[in-house]
């Protein structure tokens, strides 16, 4: 038997899936629900004071609607104060260095910085040198974990119905990413999470969308979407990023519909108890057909629903853990020690 989760998050920042253990992953998750609760509120104020006082802000430098819309509903919803700052809005496109920038956001007595970068790596480097806690909404092609993280809260919460089972975990659960895989960071933080939650993941794409090595994943490969799609409990289409078809990775845009679409017709070969789920944006009747991405199996606006819920969870853990509040005594410790030399 597996032992229980830990129920103390001691990390100062939230940079990627990968360096995360299974009972990290499921505090997250366990303390989403809670948060689903607040949002759903028919009546009164869908806020809780747990960030009342504290800085958020939203440090963007690639477009973003669903992770910035996200984040910052999420911080509100908590009480906090928000800042939005996006890259052509500051001092960067003057040459100030992204080291530079943060300190002097950070001279304004931030509490958490979210940050989306186009450079994979970008948070990792400003996490260790800076005293805020770094949340990473997306570094290049290397990872996503909030997205990741939803989307697991997602599955777990459908298992849970299908197995009428309130405890069930992602165990044996089968999970099919099909589309661009060598170029989502969606993919990665997916891939390396739901196998530690003990999930089965298959590949599915143009052998030309594969990353590198994708053998070392621990996942299963193949370029039959039928063969993906039997058995499959998830169905994961990712979105096609139609400015990598300008280097011709795959032959066309109508010959990817035909091998590599879910639709209706290829759905015939998934369980009817099968999950639709994107990251978002879709570009319909493309990776994915209108008819199901509105259908009944779709869970897509659901993601979206429970993004916020899942990023009120990560910035509260990040914010009010015992590591956190050390950290934030410790200043005012050394102050009255330096009074009283």
């Amino acid at each position: 038997m597996r032992e229980a989760p830990s129920t103390v998050w001691t990390r100062k920042d939230l940079i990627g899936i990968e360096d995360l253990a299974r009972d990290e992953l499921e505090l997250i998750l366990d303390t989403a629900p809670q948060f689903v609760e607040i949002s759903r509120r028919e009546s009164g104020i869908k806020k809780v004071p747990l960030l009342q006082g504290r800085l958020v802000v939203n440090w963007f430098h690639e477009p973003s609607t669903r992770t910035r819309t996200s984040f910052e509903l999420a911080a509100k919803r908590l009480s906090a104060d928000t800042l939005a700052i996006t890259s052509s809005s500051s001092s960067e496109v003057k040459g100030e260095s992204l080291h530079d920038t943060l300190a002097n956001i950070e001279a304004m007595h931030t509490d958490i910085i979210v940050i989306r970068h186009s450079c994979a790596g970008a948070p990792h480097i400003l996490a260790r040198r800076h005293r805020s806690h770094i949340v990473n909404a997306g570094d290049g092609r290397h990872e996503h974990p909030t997205q990741a993280l939803l989307d697991a809260f997602t599955m777990r919460r459908h298992v849970r119905k299908l197995r009428n089972d309130p405890d069930a975990g992602l165990d044996g659960l089968r999970v099919s990413i099909i589309g661009d895989v060598a170029n989502s960071r969606v993919a990665r933080s997916n891939i390396w999470c739901l196998n530690k939650l003990g999930a089965e993941v298959t590949l599915c794409g143009p052998t030309t969308l594969m990353p590198v090595a994708v053998d070392r994943m621990g996942v299963r490969v193949t370029s039959r979407l039928q063969e993906a799609l039997e058995g499959a409990d998830v169905i994961y289409a990712l979105r096609i990023q139609l400015e990598r078809q300008q280097r011709g990775l795959f032959p066309s845009i109508r010959e990817y519909i035909r091998l590599f679409r879910i639709d209706n017709d290829s759905l015939r070969h998934a369980p009817a108890h099968a999950l639709i789920m994107h990251p978002g944006p879709i570009n319909r009747d493309l990776e994915l057909a209108t008819e199901v991405a509105d259908g009944p199996r779709s869970v897509i606006l659901e993601q979206v629903s429970n993004g916020v819920a899942i990023r009120m969870a990560v910035m509260h853990l990040l914010a009010n853990s015992p590591r956190a509040q050390a950290a934030a005594s410790a200043p005012q410790t050394q102050a009255r020690q330096g009074l009283g030399s």
